[in-house]
């Protein structure tokens, strides 16, 4: 957690509790459980940040954090149903818990007080904002799955899907502040653009570590998505230099005993993973460098930390 937005993000915490009452005991106990697991809270932290750089008031930095993350969370309650997930941040998935029909309707409940935040906004830009983004998410997964079936495995494709399920989410919880704030509209691009970069190294780095990352650290075995059939950065990159071993793996969904340390053996072999460390640091300094439209302040430097860290992170 960065110093700078420890305070709000307790009051966060205070105001997403009150958001998810309800009178229904089994949405009650998901809502509950969506505030116990914390996690990183990164969307609020940035919707703060950028609140700070654009001098947008502190509800309207409050509001913004709410919104995004009910999405977000709306979004992994529906993930985990579709993944077949069994845990979600180290606790069982909830609709092992409490059945498919209460996952995906509390995750539709969390959708509706969306929908009030919005509606207290007064802004309608805000509100086609939250719901272009909303489709964008929805876009992106299916993209991924579409992919993974179709055996699509192409750069262009991958963009477009980590985009769609990571970053268009990040580049709204920076956007919106500016957005109700009225700032200009090249202070909004660059929060945009920061955004979006930030969240591509974000998400290339979860993929990456999906892979080559310790099992211990991330909480999870290594190699999900090759179990998923799904073709991240670093086997992009085997099958762009004509090393197509890994096809076959991703068509069986890495089934056969040694198919996830076979790829990960190619991976690093063939210079793969260097290729992917170099991707996430092109995309952190692209995300740095469209700071470059605000004065140094805290809140810029504490934007800049965020994708430092991404460079580095290990789990």
């Amino acid at each position: 957690m960065l110093p700078i937005v420890a305070d709000r993000l307790a009051q966060f915490e205070s105001r997403l509790r009150e958001v998810l009452r309800s009178d229904v005991a089994f949405i009650e106990a998901i809502g509950d459980d969506l505030v116990r697991a914390g996690g990183k809270r990164l969307r609020p932290t940035l919707a703060f940040l950028s609140s700070d750089l654009v001098g947008a008031e502190p509800e309207t930095g409050m509001d913004v954090a709410l919104a995004v993350e009910l999405l977000h969370a709306a979004s992994l309650l529906h993930d985990d149903l579709i993944d077949d997930a069994e845990t979600r941040r180290g606790a069982v998935a909830a609709f092992r818990r409490y059945g498919n029909v209460v996952s995906v309707m509390s995750g539709d409940f969390m959708l509706a007080r969306v929908l009030a935040l919005l509606a207290g906004s007064g802004s309608a830009d805000f509100t086609r904002l939250m719901a272009e983004t909303a489709a964008e998410i929805c876009e992106g997964e299916v993209l991924q799955f579409q992919a993974a079936t179709l055996e699509t495995y192409d750069l262009g494709v991958y963009d477009r899907v980590i985009e769609g399920k990571t970053a268009a989410l990040l580049a709204t919880a920076l956007e919106a502040p500016a957005l109700l704030a009225r700032a200009p509209a090249a202070m909004r691009a660059a929060l945009r653009s920061y955004g979006l970069a930030y969240g591509r190294a974000f998400q290339m780095q979860d993929d990456r570590l999906d892979l080559l990352g310790d099992p211990d650290a991330l909480g999870k075995p290594v190699g999900g998505d090759l179990r998923e059939g799904k073709a991240t950065y670093p086997v992009l990159m085997l099958l762009r230099a004509g090393v197509d071993e890994p096809r076959t793996i991703l068509r069986r969904h890495a089934r056969e005993p040694g198919d996830v340390e076979r790829v990960v053996e190619l991976v690093r072999e063939h210079g793969a993973d260097r290729a992917a460390c170099a991707a996430i640091v092109a995309q952190a300094e692209a995300a740095i460098a469209a700071l470059d439209a605000f004065p140094p302040s805290p809140a810029r430097a504490a934007l800049v930390e965020l994708a430092q860290r991404e460079i580095e992170r290990s789990h």
